[in-house]
């Protein structure tokens, strides 16, 4: 299917006897002129929780469900072809794509988004994970340079940081394996939240790490203290829920992409490793404006895997212009790698209280770069776990919609 296939079937689609409504976006060009996109309204993939492979259930912040790249995927590829996301985050888009006979490859400037991907793209099985945490020695003891008991309990952080050590020691050494780097995948997803099924005491959503100042609070205001957690059990109960709908044919397809896949730490302007008219397809989903401070949710995260997150210099970009410019530099790297014919599904989201719609934003600097504006699709839901779990109310505050520029590379 083409871009213009895609722009009819997109038009014409229905979800459960719902019509899709037509808009017009309008966006100012930098020559002073302005250009009118087509812009369709629907819901185009499933709102519900956990419809995915279970693979996926992985905490990041701002990530889209895995049913957003399924929907290009399926529609705008073949089996065989690229999928890049140049801000992979937790890995979503390349996942999905390997899943789907798709050869991924994915961009991210933290480190962190490789140690999320590469793992599940090469799953071991729950045996051999138990055997290498049995293997593991955690009798020991080792300093942290945090004051880290107001999230663990003096016994699990002991063993929290007798981990760490073993972990690093092995990458230190080149002898980290994929049953390695499965568990750190998986403990550092267990770090924080809000059940027995994480490492610390009640806190923060495990996609974000609140401060110790703040955790302290967070104690203080709940009367808690925190428990003594079992991290091997933790670690297995996590691996047996992650490969529950791994089927061989998956094992087979992620067997497959994982020869091929290519997981890059770089800023997303500048990708050397990806060659010139290589890629068929980009999903992906940037850094929003304002909205997310990825260093300071991420600083525990960083901590076990031995990332400095000072030295990670993340866009997070405070005026639109800027983020424009930024994003801008991102469609010229973006035409480089696509071949001719190519498509880019650019998704956004609504911004400051939907006073600011990026969607406008892109559009001229996607145009800049040399690429195409086929259409928006915006992907309307009525639920958002988001809003119901900040308790804000849905269509006025939160993510209630995917709103996605279609571009393509003449």
């Amino acid at each position: 299917m083409t871009t213009d296939d895609l722009l009819h079937h997109v038009r014409d689609f229905e979800w459960h006897g719902q019509a899709t409504a037509e808009e017009v976006t309008t966006a100012a060009l930098d020559d002073g002129t302005s250009i009118r996109v087509p812009a369709f309204v629907n819901e185009f993939w499933t709102s519900r929780q956990r419809a995915a492979h279970s693979l996926h259930e992985i905490s990041y912040r701002a990530c889209f469900k895995p049913q957003l790249p399924r929907f290009f995927i399926d529609r705008l590829t073949e089996p065989g072809a690229v999928v890049y996301d140049p801000f992979a985050g937790r890995g979503t888009t390349p996942l999905e794509a390997a899943l789907a006979g798709r050869v991924p490859m994915a961009c991210d400037i933290n480190p962190l988004s490789a140690i999320l991907v590469a793992p599940r793209l090469a799953p071991p099985t729950l045996p051999e994970v138990r055997a290498r945490l049995d293997a593991i020695d955690l009798s020991g003891r080792v300093e942290t340079e945090h004051d880290l008991h107001t999230f663990f309990h003096p016994d699990t952080l002991r063993d929290i940081a007798v981990l760490r050590a073993y972990l690093l020691a092995r990458e230190q050494a080149g002898a980290l394996d994929g049953v390695d780097r499965w568990i750190r995948m998986v403990a550092v997803n267990r770090l924080t939240g809000h059940s027995p099924g994480f490492f610390s005491v009640y806190t923060l959503p495990p996609n974000q790490a609140t401060s110790v100042q703040s955790q302290r609070k967070i104690n203080e205001a709940r009367n808690q203290v925190p428990p003594r957690r079992d991290i091997r059990a933790v670690i297995l109960k996590k691996t047996k829920s992650l490969l529950k709908d791994l089927e061989p044919a998956d094992a087979q397809a992620l067997a497959l992409a994982a020869d091929k896949a290519r997981l890059v730490t770089h800023a997303a302007h500048h990708t050397p490793e990806i060659g010139d008219a290589s890629v068929d397809l980009v999903v992906t989903s940037p850094p929003f404006l304002t909205v997310v401070d990825y260093e300071r949710d991420n600083w525990l995260r960083c901590w076990f895997c031995g990332i400095d997150p000072a030295a990670v210099h993340l866009t997070v970009l405070r005026r639109l212009d800027h983020w424009q410019a930024a994003m801008t530099r991102v469609f010229r790297e973006l035409h480089r790698v696509l071949k001719p014919g190519a498509s880019v599904a650019f998704e956004v989201g609504e911004v400051r209280k939907g006073t600011i719609r990026l969607e406008e934003a892109v559009i001229p600097s996607a145009a800049a770069a040399g690429l195409e504006p086929v259409f928006v699709l915006i992907n309307a839901q009525d639920f958002t776990k988001t809003a119901n779990l900040w308790g804000v109310a849905n269509n006025r505050i939160g993510t209630n919609t995917n709103r996605v520029v279609v571009l393509r590379k003449a």
